[in-house]
């Protein structure tokens, strides 16, 4: 038997990362993810392993500091408590230590998610299993499916009224992911102190190792995506379509053009994507003729998408509900 920190292994056994893993004789490797506020992340880069599929610079600072210790290769078992940062799953899938072969086991859950049927859907998203204390975890046995990436649907819309959830909801869908890019189709808040801060919020929230798009052409960066993607949202991209067709008051027929644009893209992606939209028609009636426009252009917009796409919900007080 051999006891956490791994410093003082059986013999045939070698400690790995610091003593966060460990070897055994038949080369089998387990790996203690430390919770994340017990270590100090590594500045050590994760050289090739972490390279983006596209030019964005990694932060140093977002390497694990078990990957930045450990061998080439991936682990046969990962122990992890996945509600502390799930986005280390997704760095150490980035770095090649979590493979489809790999099982990554929770460990340290408690009551820090609402219910079990809810732990049990975010293990499922983050390719995570968890197991009754004294199980033995055998690696010569076949991976049960829930400790290999998930299988998840391509195209996912998430809608939802202001405050809802449905931003927070769509980066948890992501968060176990080794890459995603971010795309931010509103502006940084320049001059509006409140906005400001919702979009500094969302920066903070997101993993730093994310990449990050701010653009409005949204069906280019669709079709020229080699890494999932999550657009938030598409309520901001429409307003700014609206403003770069001069279209609050004059012809509306670029705007619907770029939505067409826009479905073609979803429908023929070849990556991932989640996306989030304002659920707009079961507010107030807007008063003016412009504000009625854009509240049935995005009406038409999400019902064309979500025809397009294998999930859609509607995020209500945090909680998804599936339509």
């Amino acid at each position: 038997m051999a006891r956490f920190p791994f410093d003082d292994e059986p013999p045939g056994y070698r400690t790995l990362a610091d003593s966060h893993g460990l070897e055994g004789p038949d080369g089998t490797r387990l790996l203690y993810a430390l919770p994340a506020a017990t270590v100090t992340p590594n500045a050590a880069t994760l050289s090739a392993a972490t390279a983006t599929p596209d030019a964005t610079a990694v932060p140093e600072a977002t390497a694990t500091p078990e990957a930045a210790a450990s061998p080439a290769g991936p682990y046969d078992i990962v122990l992890i408590d996945p509600l502390d940062r799930p986005e280390r799953i997704g760095l150490l899938r980035r770095a090649g230590l979590v493979a489809d072969g790999t099982q990554v086991v929770a460990v340290g859950l408690d009551h820090r998610v609402r219910s079990e049927e809810e732990l049990s859907r975010r293990l499922a998203l983050w390719g995570v299993r968890a197991v009754p204390d004294g199980t033995t975890l055998d690696t010569t046995l076949a991976v049960p499916p829930a400790s290999q990436a998930p299988a998840q649907p391509r195209r996912t819309l998430l809608l939802g009224g202001s405050r809802s959830g449905k931003s927070a909801e769509a980066e948890l869908r992501l968060a176990a992911d080794p890459y995603v890019t971010y795309v931010a189709t509103g502006s940084r808040g320049e001059g509006d102190g409140e906005w400001a801060a919702r979009v500094r919020a969302h920066r903070e929230r997101r993993p730093a190792h994310w990449a990050t798009v701010e653009t409005t052409d949204l069906a280019g960066t669709i079709r020229a995506a080699t890494t999932p993607l999550l657009v938030d949202g598409l309520g901001t991209w429409l307003a700014a379509v609206f403003d770069e067709c001069g279209a609050w008051d004059g012809d509306r027929a670029p705007v619907a053009a770029r939505c067409d644009e826009l479905v073609a893209a979803w429908r023929g992606t070849t990556q991932r994507i989640v996306a989030v939209s304002d659920e707009v028609g079961m507010g107030v009636v807007p008063a003016t003729a412009s504000g009625r426009a854009f509240r049935d252009e995005l009406g038409r917009l999400n019902e064309r998408l979500a025809d397009e796409s294998e999930y859609v919900a509607l995020v209500i007080a945090g909680r998804p509900v599936r339509l």
